[in-house]
This record gives structure tokens, sequence and C-alpha cells, in this order.
């Protein structure tokens, strides 16, 4: 197979056919093979059963057998090779039908793990794992995130040690989104104390049914119970398990950033599509309670609607500058996180005020009573979750705006040191 780092296009484009005829190829695919899918969407999501699983399994297979999955992936890692207009022109006539649902972890494996990856890993690493995961043999979620760092990301204290020809992973991650129906994490551990925090940083793909790993779920305010917490007591890795180099494990994160916090829409992913209409939802939601005709619900939609606009504008505007100035990508995706984690709230709040009893209590296969407490209830997960909108802030102000930075007592001292001085650090200066 060829190599695509040799390849004078960046994805190993060949033989591209004409956009017209492969649009029409995929229109009769979809139609033959794809069922419609449902006009509501459901209340919840957040728990995956092991038949959902299973069924998206057999579905992500059937689109992969058929060329529609990796359609921008090299061909030598199981790919088509095709620029991003081809991508966009099938999930334009998939549109409306049943496509794979693999719930957050499959949002993680496609649209963060498999693009940091493809930036990233070494090209046998690549052979190995992405046409499994295209096949949805494997699904990716990230290690990322430790209970005794916070929003510091950088403070690692899970450990990888090498012990001869292995690795020895010791320590513990949380939040870890869909664990526990995944099949490996993308774990970033510390395998250097001796340099300052950003430089003794690996990735590894770890198998999460290997011995010692133990996955325990947490319960959260909606009732599902997605995110998780991960115990690693001496899991052995070798070194075909790395993603980028030894020590490297900050490149690879601000790359993994990039993708988590812009959703990749300045790196050629999927078009972002307006719905149709006017806040369809909050449409849909005011007709089922009776309010579509109420001023009071329709200026609630309209204002709903021109967030929506005005947030689609900025995630335009974003993913010009992110193609333009692709050194400032991962601090440009700060604004679409910080976007996130601002608009949400207050939207879910709109869709509360014009669902009203209706979205505090509910009957059964009331869909829209559900999803609109749910969505009320998850609203503030993007200002909290992949780093809070108080340092999305301050990212933007120090590496976009050029504002001074914030004082920092770790920042070159080695991270076994931190660990040290932190036992009795005050936060007054010397002599203070």
């Amino acid at each position: 197979m060829t190599d695509p780092s040799t390849d004078p296009s960046p994805a190993g484009h060949v033989d591209a056919p004409p956009l017209d005829d492969y649009r029409a190829r995929a229109r009769a695919w979809v139609e033959a093979n794809l069922e419609r899918a449902p006009q509501t969407r459901p209340a919840r999501g957040g728990d995956m059963t092991p038949q959902a699983v299973t069924e998206a399994r057999a579905l992500q297979r059937r689109l992969y057998d058929a060329g529609y999955v990796g359609i921008t992936v090299a061909r030598a890692y199981g790919g088509q090779g095709l620029g991003p207009e081809y991508e966009r022109a099938f999930h334009e006539e998939a549109r409306g039908y049943r496509l794979p649902d693999f719930g957050i972890a499959g949002g993680t494996t496609f649209g963060v793990v498999v693009p940091t990856m493809l930036a990233h890993a070494a090209p046998a690493f690549l052979r190995r794992h992405i046409p499994k995961i295209l096949a949805g043999e494997e699904l990716f979620v990230e290690f990322f995130s430790e209970p005794d760092a916070g929003s510091d990301l950088a403070g690692v204290r899970s450990q990888a040690v090498r012990d001869g020809e292995r690795w020895v992973l010791s320590g513990s991650k949380i939040w870890s989104s869909g664990a526990y129906y995944a099949d490996w994490g993308m774990c970033l551990a510390r395998t250097n104390w001796d340099v300052p925090k950003h430089r003794g940083l690996t990735w590894f793909a770890v198998p999460i049914a290997a011995k010692g790993v133990t996955v325990q779920r947490i319960r959260q305010i909606t009732g599902d119970a997605e995110f998780c917490q991960e115990f690693f007591d001496d899991v052995e890795l070798t070194d075909d398990d790395i993603i980028g180099g030894v020590g490297d494990g900050w490149t690879v994160t601000q790359t993994m950033l990039i993708y988590e916090r812009g959703g990749g829409f300045g790196h050629g992913g999927p078009a972002r599509q307006a719905p149709k209409g006017i806040a369809p939802d909050l449409v849909e939601l005011a007709r089922s309670v009776g309010r579509l005709d109420d001023p009071t619900a329709r200026d609630l939609i309209a204002r709903a609607h021109v967030d929506d606009v005005a947030r689609r504008a900025l995630l335009a505007r974003l993913g010009g500058r992110m193609r333009a100035e692709p050194g400032q990508a991962m601090h440009l995706a700060s604004y679409a996180k910080l976007a996130s984690g601002v608009f949400d709230p207050p939207r879910a709040n709109l869709a509360m005020r014009i669902g009203g009893s209706d979205a505090v209590a509910w009957d059964d296969g009331d869909e829209a009573g559900a999803r609109t407490a749910n969505g009320f209830l998850n609203s503030r997960f993007m200002s909290i979750a992949g780093g809070t909108n108080e340092v999305q802030r301050n990212g933007i102000g120090e590496r976009v705006l050029g504002l001074p930075r914030e004082p920092s007592f770790d920042s070159g001292k080695p991270f076994r040191e931190v660990l040290r001085d932190a036992r009795s650090w005050t936060g007054r200066p010397a002599g203070g």
C-alpha cells in the first residue's frame, strides 16, 4: 500500500470520479440500503445498550464496505482518499436516513481521535487501527482529565514507566465519556517527572479490556451514566501503542484540542449545515404544547433564532481564520468552545420557558417535554467539559489578544519539584 506521506496530495487523492457521478451513485446506494430516520429525535441518548452498539457496528460495517466511511482518509489506512467535497456530497444525500449512532464515544472516535491520530501517529500504528475504526470494530475515548488536575490539562500524574521492552501504566482518569462500551482509550501519561510539566507527557493507546484496567460509571444529574472513571493498575503497553513521540504529548494535545473545542471545522471537516427554518426544535416544542400562536412563545423562539444565526456566523468566520492561520488554530478553537459554553445555557432556558410545565413533568411518550428537560439539565456541560469558560477566556486573552499572562509559579520547574513545593505553597511571594 502507498504511504500517504509520500503522496503529493494531502489525502492521497487518486482517480477521483466526477463529483456529480459520485453524488448520483451515493444517492442510489443510500435509497437502496438505508432506512429513513424517525421524524422525532429521542429524548435522551446518553446510555448505550450492548444491542444498540452491536447494531451500530453492523451498520457502520455496511457503510464501510460500500466505501462511504473514511471518505477523506488515505487509502493506505482504509479510506477512499477523496476530497472533503465528496464527504459533504455523501452526507447531503444521506440526510434524513438512519446512520450509525455510537453515542458520545462515536463523536469522540471520529471527530477527535481519528484526525488527531492521522496528524501524529506512525504509519504502522495507523495501518493497525484506522481501518478497524472505520469499519466499526474499534471505538476510542479520551483518557485525558484526572481527578487531581482540574482544569490544568498538563498537570497529569498518571504515569507510564519504561520497564525493559514494555511500559507500565498506573494512575486514574475521569470524565471519560462512553468508556464503558468503548474498546480503546487514548491516554495521556507522564513519562518524565524531571522536566517542566508540558514536556514530560506521552499519549498511548490503551485497550480497555487489558489486564489492570477498571472502568467505573458515574451517575449524572440527567439519570444517565455516560461519564466514567478509569483505574490503571500496572497496565502493560509497548512502543507500538505510542501516539506521536515519547515526551511529545503536549504537541499531540494541541491538535486534539482543535478538534475537541472547534469541532474540526477549520480543517476540512464535514460542512455544518444550518437547520431549515427558524429554530425548528423550538417551533416543534411550541407546537407540541399548543403555544405556536402564543406571542410570548414566538418572541422566545425569535430570540433563540437570533442567537443561532450569530453563533453560526461566528463559527463560519472562525473556520476561515483557522484555515488561514493554522498556527493559531488551537487558540482560535477556544472561541468555538466558549461560544458553546455561553450560548447553550440561555438557549436551554428559553426552551424551558416555552415548554412550561410540560417540560417539568410529562406523559410517557412525550419526547418534546423529556428532551427539553434533559437539554436544560445538560446545558452547562460545555461551559465545564473540555476546559471551563474561564480557561477559554484566559487562553484567548493570552494567546490571541496578546494580553499579559497570569502569574505562574510552575511553568519552568521540573514537575516533580512542582508537586513537592505545592505541599507548602501559600500563594504569597517569598518573604511575604
